[in-house]
């Protein structure tokens, strides 16, 4: 079983652009989706998928499944996701040691970016780029699970701006 240990942060400037390494275009969405656990059917450029389970309260660390699955089996559980499919392109940015995943969101939350680090264990203490916002690990607003399965509420769309 392997474990998600993650921060993440709104981005607050375009400066990661020219450290760019790699570029997805990700559409995503939830099948099923609880307090403890959620299943997420995800493509990547149009071409390949994935299934991810995961299991745990926490933000910062939870257990994570991924299996591949067929893009056309992906594209049919689309049509059974709970709320909104999202839609945004991730960039990949190394910095000192750590791989940054920079989310530009696109559909109904147009506007936000956020940055994601993975690490190895959470006693790992990534330098932080000037680039980056406020953190936000931890705050359920920014959750992909709560993004894409919560109605758009005027105080969600206010609070997504940074």
């Amino acid at each position: 079983m392997a474990k998600e240990i993650e921060r993440k942060f709104l981005v607050r400037t375009d400066g990661w652009k020219s450290a760019v390494t790699s570029e997805t275009r990700i559409r995503q969405a939830y099948i099923a989706a609880e307090t403890d656990r959620s299943v997420r059917v995800r493509t990547r450029n149009d071409e390949t998928a994935q299934l991810t389970i995961k299991f745990g309260k926490g933000m910062l660390t939870r257990d994570e499944f991924e299996y591949p699955i067929s893009h056309d089996d992906a594209l049919e559980m689309l049509a059974f996701s709970i709320g909104n499919v999202i839609e945004k392109t991730r960039y990949t940015v190394n910095f000192e040691g750590f791989t940054w995943e920079i989310d530009v969101f696109e559909g109904v939350y147009r506007g936000l970016i956020t940055a994601e680090v993975e690490m190895a264990s959470e006693d790992d203490a990534p330098a932080l780029p000037a680039w980056l916002g406020r953190e936000v690990t931890g705050d359920k607003r920014y959750s992909n699970q709560v993004l894409a399965t919560e109605r758009m509420r005027p105080e969600l769309v206010h609070a997504i701006s940074h």
